[in-house]
């Protein structure tokens, strides 16, 4: 004979409701300790000049050929390595790390497919330090279209850092503008990623008298001159022969090597180089004393400190790529941020994130030359050009989807 199981008492089922609000009060709680905790890192690799950027890490790497380095980077299966820690505020946990993709410029532009392989395992690892949020350094946003071939992932946030890129170089711009002469700006990879959004912000200012666009495909210019509303005049081009009467000329591609030399500017011409590798040398400089060299895209961040590596800049300054992204993970941001090229609204939005934290800094740089501070001219000093001829077509290693600029592997 088998007793009828009697009804459970009332209380238990409120056991259990009090049980379950319990539950979903500390997954809140954990929830909100880990957007005051995420953690970020940034990808980086080596720039063009390998042995020198391996004697950074370690200054007895620099006694190798770069043909040991060019040999092992491209054959030998590195895995991705974390370059340094990074601290923000004073404070002496990480905030994040940067991680060093084990491929150099030429390798990542020469064989994108395997540059985005070795992208895919840098941020493996990146998950696997427990970051939230990671971002595309140098070249290893376009090898990635931008960060769309990374879209699918559900593990970790991605942006390429380009939409507060766009809004530092478009602030230096705006501030150059006060001492051109004739107010023309030439923007050399205006139909990449970072390209289009300056392109975007100058001619919602208006502020500029022209905007020379140049980029190596011509129906893409087209179609981003025919898109703009504004009541600068638009000129576009395919060769760097377009941008000798500018007196602003903003480098913004993807080319591994330097791609600017004296001939192709203007008396007085200001040039912003916000690429890395660097498109210009500092050569120009001295062939060139009339023109004024400036580093783009820099920005202030007085409380980072890196321990184990850094990036090539002076202390207490990142590029706006990184500073993407420590913004991001500094308001708790969740998912994808900046892929392929970023919209108005997200440069606004990082923008206004960045303001929020102005007591950190984030915001641009003085104005430098190679890391040397040097101050803006209240007006250009023309002297005679150069008479020797430089190449005027773009090179075909331009990459259109071009990115934030390069961190390079220092120490």
């Amino acid at each position: 004979m088998f007793l009828r199981p009697e009804s459970p008492p009332t209380h238990r089922r409120k056991i259990l409701v009090i049980t379950q609000t319990d539950i979903n009060h500390r997954y809140h709680q954990r929830r909100l300790v880990r957007l005051l905790h995420m953690t970020f890192t940034f990808l980086v690799h080596p720039r063009a000049n390998l042995r020198t950027d391996m004697a950074r890490l370690w200054a007895p790497l620099g006694l190798l050929p770069a043909s040991i380095y060019d040999h092992s980077l491209r054959k030998l299966p590195i895995k991705p390595i974390k370059l340094a820690s990074v601290t923000l505020g004073g404070n002496s946990s990480p905030a994040g790390h940067l991680i060093l993709v084990p491929f150099g410029a030429r390798h990542l532009l020469s064989n994108p497919r395997e540059g985005s392989k070795k992208v895919s395992a840098a941020v493996d690892r990146a998950v696997a330090l427990g970051a939230d949020i990671v971002g595309l350094g140098g070249l290893t946003a376009p090898v990635t279209a931008g960060g769309n071939a990374l879209r699918n992932r559900t593990d970790i946030g991605v942006t390429n850092g380009n939409a507060y890129t766009a809004f530092i170089v478009h602030q230096q711009i705006r501030s150059l503008l006060a001492v051109a002469r004739h107010g023309r700006v030439g923007i050399i990879g205006a139909s990449g990623s970072v390209g289009t959004a300056v392109t975007r912000l100058l001619a919602r200012d208006g502020e500029a008298a022209e905007l020379v666009l140049v980029a190596r495909r011509s129906a893409r210019l087209e179609r981003l001159a025919t898109d703009l509303s504004t009541t600068s005049a638009i000129r576009i081009g395919t060769g760097l022969a377009e941008i000798a009467n500018c007196d602003i000329v903003v480098l913004l591609t993807s080319a591994a090597d330097t791609l600017l030399g004296p001939s192709h500017l203007a008396q007085g011409a200001i040039v912003v180089d916000a690429t890395q590798p660097r498109n210009t040398s500092p050569d120009l400089v001295a062939q060139r004393p009339d023109v004024l060299l400036l580093d783009g895209g820099i920005v202030d961040v007085p409380s980072m400190k890196l321990k184990g590596g850094d990036i090539g800049l002076n202390s207490g300054q990142s590029y706006a790529c990184l500073a993407e992204t420590m913004l991001l993970s500094l308001v708790g941001h969740q998912g994808h941020f900046s892929l392929g090229q970023p919209m108005l609204e997200q440069v606004d939005q990082i923008t206004e994130i960045a303001g929020r934290y102005r007591h950190l800094g984030f915001g641009p740089a003085a104005a430098s030359t190679f890391g040397r501070p040097v101050a803006l001219p209240a007006t250009a000093q023309p002297t005679t050009l150069p008479t020797k001829p430089l190449p005027t077509t773009l090179p075909v290693e331009l990459a259109q989807d071009n990115c934030a600029p390069t961190l390079s592997l220092s120490a």
